[in-house]
């Protein structure tokens, strides 16, 4: 390759590796990134001997921001009230919020990669939200998200969760 091509072969690989990865929190989710802490992923997400696993702040205030976007919407999905914009306005804010807990996460390294396996069905929930199902797949990203929420609150240490209600 001349080096005059080069410029703009590095410049067209940068913008097309950056487009893949919009549209991809799922992926991205389940990929090591930088805080991980180099443990291996598990495959299924357990409790941590029979104890839940412990939380920080940010995670926890995440986590709960999450749940309040998604529980009151429930009803409206299930009634298929909801419109395409409107799924992926809150895939959107649930992503924001996803961004701020992996940005944040300061877990020890086991119980950050059960940590990934709430993020990416988060991430796989959203997808489906913003679009990339078909308007019952995002019906069905919504619930999803809402149960990860749930198995988040069934095998984290977090005062207080509550599980969200309505799920079918």
């Amino acid at each position: 390759m001349r080096k005059s091509n080069l410029g703009v072969w590095i410049a067209g690989v940068a913008v097309g590796a950056s487009v893949a990865l919009v549209g991809a929190p799922a992926a991205w989710a389940a990929q090591p990134h930088e805080h991980d802490h180099g443990a291996a992923a598990p495959a299924k997400l357990s409790l941590d001997h029979g104890r839940k696993w412990g939380t920080d702040a940010p995670l926890r205030d995440g986590m709960g921001r999450i749940r309040a976007l998604v529980e009151p919407q429930l009803a409206a999905a299930h009634g298929g009230k909801l419109s395409a914009a409107q799924y992926a306005a809150l895939a959107g804010e649930v992503e924001t919020q996803v961004a701020g807990i992996v940005s944040n996460c300061k877990l020890e390294p086991k119980a950050d990669a059960m940590l990934h396996i709430v993020i990416g069905d988060i991430g796989a929930g959203t997808d489906a939200m913003a679009g990339k199902g078909g308007a019952a797949g995002a019906a069905q990203g919504l619930v999803r998200v809402a149960k990860a929420v749930n198995a988040y609150g069934s095998n984290f240490d977090h005062p207080g969760f509550k599980p969200i209600r309505g799920l079918h």
